[in-house]
């Protein structure tokens, strides 16, 4: 299931593909903006932004009591580094709550989630490689069993 929303809102003009090659610093102005129906999501590191081949990055803002519910990327493996805010982060059959500074390592094709149950939202970057891969770029695996009833079976609060 690719991630569907409102379009894309560039905070400038596309830049031309002369711009891009030789791009090797973005500033928040030059980043790209979409809201995901998991996050608020600020990239900086795409190929439409910069020449990159092996690495994405985006910063993501997760409102309290919303979630990026089970999922795998076939095709491309994670890491979730936490800026401020708390994320309940799952990797496998296994969560930890991540607090800033701290980061999870999620391999390619392992299924993972991350879900807000706090107050506060939880900022995040999530760096993913390789930048360019094969369909499908993620299988959300949120209604499949066992993941859909982990967390239930936990007691752990459902997300919106």
């Amino acid at each position: 299931m690719a991630c569907v929303g409102p379009p894309v809102r560039r905070n400038r003009p596309v830049p031309a593909e002369e711009e891009i090659s030789g791009r090797r610093f973005v500033t928040a102005a030059e980043s790209v903006t979409e809201l995901s129906p998991f996050t608020l999501n600020a990239w900086l590191s795409r190929p439409d932004i910069v020449p990159c081949r092996e690495l994405l990055m985006v910063r993501a803002t997760m409102e309290p009591g919303r979630c990026h519910a089970f999922h795998n990327h076939p095709t491309r493996e994670e890491i979730i580094y936490v800026v401020s805010g708390q994320a309940e982060q799952w990797c496998g059959r296994d969560y930890r709550i991540l607090k800033p500074g701290e980061m999870v390592l999620i391999p390619k094709g392992e299924v993972h989630g991350t879900y807000n149950p706090f107050r506060e939202p939880v900022v995040f970057l999530a760096i993913l490689s390789p930048a360019e891969a094969d369909e499908p770029s993620m299988v959300d695996v949120s209604t499949s069993e066992p993941w859909a009833s982990l967390r239930r079976d936990l007691n752990l609060p459902e997300c919106r």
